[in-house]
C-alpha cells in the first residue's frame, strides 16, 4: 500500500473514530439531560454517517502503486472497462467501483 493510500486510510479511520465519539457523547448527554425531545432530534443525524467522497488523487495513488508493482496492463484494462483511456476521463461517480475493482489486481499473483 502506498504512503498516500495509507494516509487516506488513516484519515478515514480518524474520522470514523471521531464520529463514534461524537455519537457516544450525544447518547450520554441524552441519557442524563432528561429532555426526551432533544434525544430524538439528535439521534437522527448521528445515525447517518456519510462516507467521504473519493478524489481523483486517491484513485490515482492506488492505481499508480498497482502499475509500479508490475500490473500496468491490468490497470489499463480496468480504465477501459470504465470507458476511458486515462483516469481523468472517468466519471467521479465511478471512483468507488473502480477502487473495488483495483483492490483485486495483484492479489492473486
Amino acid at each position: 500500500m502506498s504512503k498516500m493510500a495509507e494516509m487516506a486510510q488513516t484519515i478515514e479511520e480518524l474520522r470514523t473514530a471521531a464520529a463514534s465519539i461524537n455519537a457516544a457523547a450525544d447518547w450520554l448527554y441524552q441519557q442524563f439531560s432528561g429532555d426526551d425531545n432533544k434525544a430524538q432530534v439528535t439521534e437522527t443525524p448521528t445515525k447517518k454517517e456519510t462516507k467521504p467522497e473519493l478524489k481523483l488523487e486517491d484513485v490515482r495513488a492506488v492505481l499508480a502503486e498497482k502499475s509500479r508493482a508490475g500490473h500496468t496492463a491490468e490497470v489499463r484494462s480496468l480504465l477501459q472497462k470504465y470507458g476511458a483511456a486515462k483516469l481523468s476521463e472517468i466519471d467521479p461517480a465511478n471512483y468507488e467501483a473502480l477502487m473495488k475493482d483495483a483492490e483485486v489486481i495483484g492479489n492473486g499473483s
